[in-house]
């Protein structure tokens, strides 16, 4: 019955029952596979964080129509205001003019935005936690927990995207030298050697002085160092794979070298790519929230692990900032590494 199947349906089911095993020995590592569920969790829920935490209704039902205050902006003048500006929902007349018979206004669980400055707060700043602000407030009033909920998301969106590109570009020059070798191997060796001497963080401090920092001006500039790390592991295992019998035979049939590269030697050179990923996420974010915490990161408006670490160490009594800020730190980088090491046993071959 199965050998009158044709041979790509038959390499399809083996690659099929490979990834299912493999998912299997991922899921035998109980630590590993809690913890990606648990990261997978939280970082969905941070991409709601708009629904999650917001200064702005869900929803609202105004004398018989239908508003989406999340999604899009409305005059005040739509609710009964007297202006054409954009709607105050904390504005006691809007509020009073929204919470009348027949109407409906639907807040988010946290009814703060990252930015958004309470302006109830009896006390001085920052202020401890209360009812209206779980978390407390920091040393601008605003919510503690609404600026760790966006500043999650946009360290793990950051550490995704660093990750990313540098696992491409670490591929790339990686398989090129360990493929071709000889003097295309020792030409980019000493580039790397002469690129990696290059002092990161003093070249970080110039950028910062000279422009604005913001994500998209560190992202480029930590990319151009984060890929040499795994280069050197897929050059050796294009190294290794160059000279085995299946390459040679591909070469001798007159098969591309790309073909080669991206169909035969690419997917048995993945292992170390693959178990590094955690690690190097995990890595992204604590450059981030490093760079955050010295002043050489994103704007100080931006929510960020960082700049709140830098605020509970300019203001030691407020417990609240530092606590919350390294507990989230901690624990994602926690999570991240359970998940590395669950990986690493996985494609292991002294395991499997």
């Amino acid at each position: 019955m199965d050998s009158s199947r044709p041979p790509k349906e038959k390499l399809k089911s083996a690659v099929a029952k490979r990834r299912a095993r493999t998912w299997q020995r991922f899921k035998r590592n109980r630590r590993g596979y809690y913890s990606f569920l648990i990261f997978s969790v939280l970082f969905l829920l941070s991409l709601m964080a708009e629904v999650i935490s917001n200064d702005k209704p869900l929803l609202v039902r105004y004398e018989g129509g239908l508003y989406f205050p999340v999604l899009f902006d409305y005059p005040e003048t739509t609710f009964g205001g007297d202006f054409e500006t954009t709607t105050d929902y904390k504005d006691p007349y809007i509020r009073q003019k929204l919470e009348q018979s027949g109407n409906l206004i639907l807040f988010p669980f946290n009814t703060f935005s990252y930015n958004t400055i309470n302006l109830e707060i009896s006390g001085p700043v920052p202020s401890p936690p209360s009812s209206a602000n779980l978390f407390g407030t920091d040393d601008r009033g605003r919510d503690v927990m609404a600026r760790i909920i966006y500043g999650f998301r946009l360290s793990v969106l950051f550490g995704l995207a660093l990750t990313l590109i540098g696992t491409t570009v670490g591929i790339l020059a990686g398989a090129v030298q360990g493929y071709f070798g000889g003097r295309t191997d020792l030409a980019m060796q000493r580039c790397i050697e002469i690129w990696g001497s290059m002092p990161e963080l003093y070249l970080l401090i110039i950028f910062a002085s000279i422009f604005q920092p913001s994500f998209l001006l560190l992202l480029l500039l930590l990319s151009l160092f984060s890929w040499m790390g795994l280069s050197d592991y897929v050059r050796a295992e294009f190294l290794r794979g160059r000279n085995l019998d299946y390459v040679k035979a591909a070469k001798a049939l007159g098969v591309g070298n790309v073909t080669i590269m991206w169909r035969h030697l690419l997917p048995n050179g993945m292992t170390p790519v693959i178990t590094f990923l955690p690690f190097r996420v995990s890595t992204a974010i604590l450059a981030l929230t490093s760079l955050d915490f010295l002043g050489l990161g994103v704007p100080p408006s931006t929510p960020s692990l960082g700049e709140l670490l830098a605020q509970g160490k300019a203001n030691i009594e407020a417990w609240w900032l530092s606590l919350s800020a390294f507990s989230v730190l901690v624990g994602t980088l926690v999570l991240l590494i359970f998940i590395g090491e669950a990986l690493r046993e996985t494609f292991d071959p002294r395991k499997n």
